[in-house]
């Protein structure tokens, strides 16, 4: 027995769904496009913002006159004054700071400071000849490989409290110019000279020595 054609698919009385479908095309693609043209302008933004972050002097080293700023804790940023640093150690972590545009020379890492508080009479003349009031300041990165310089400990060649690189066990004594009493680096940290103004510590002179270590690390 012969089946009549069905008509369901042509029934007039169904709503024709193409135009709505279409109508869904071009509102996806207008999402699309906003979507993409906001992306575009957020990642303008971006860029910006990161260029904001390292505005013009922030990687070059330490220059006479820099002020020197806390680079890490509850007062970062602040002026280190004479009395912030503590006789004997631990060291304060520093970066130098443009006094007239207030930028912060804190784009490369080859600029964070290390400054300890000693007894002068423990340093050697050149050293004491960098110092003010016992104050001295070295680089913050190791010689050897680069890494920071973050241990103030007991020697493991003597008895006295040295700065230690805990990546290969490098130690520098500040006392006589941060020479190295133990482990593989090769040379010294590189010293920055000190002066007091108006209370607050601030750069002197240039790096003395090669900031930086001897290979990649």
């Amino acid at each position: 027995m012969s089946r009549a054609p069905s008509t369901a698919c042509s029934s007039p009385s169904e709503p024709i769904a193409e135009p709505e479908a279409d109508g869904g095309i071009e509102q996806t693609r207008r999402t699309l496009l906003l979507g993409a043209l906001a992306t575009t302008a957020c990642l303008g933004c971006s860029r910006a913002a990161r260029a904001g972050e390292d505005p013009p002097g922030s990687d070059e080293r330490p220059q006479k006159g820099d002020v020197l700023v806390f680079s890490e804790g509850d007062k970062e940023g602040k002026l280190i004054t004479a009395a912030d640093v503590p006789a004997g150690g631990p060291p304060v972590h520093a970066w130098p700071k443009d006094p007239n545009t207030s930028v912060v020379r804190s784009a490369s890492r080859l600029n964070e400071i290390l400054i300890i508080k000693l007894d002068p009479t423990e340093l050697d003349e050149k050293t004491r000849a960098r110092a003010v009031d016992g104050i001295i300041a070295y680089s913050a990165i190791c010689s050897h490989a680069g890494c920071p310089v973050t241990a103030w400990v007991k020697s493991d060649a003597g008895d006295k409290e040295v700065f230690k690189c805990m990546c290969h066990n490098s130690e520098f004594d500040p006392r006589e110019g941060a020479q190295v009493v133990f482990g593989p680096a090769p040379r010294r940290l590189a010293a920055l000279p000190l002066a007091l103004v108006d209370g607050s510590l601030s750069v002197a002179g240039n790096f003395i020595g090669k900031v930086g270590g001897a290979q990649p690390g």
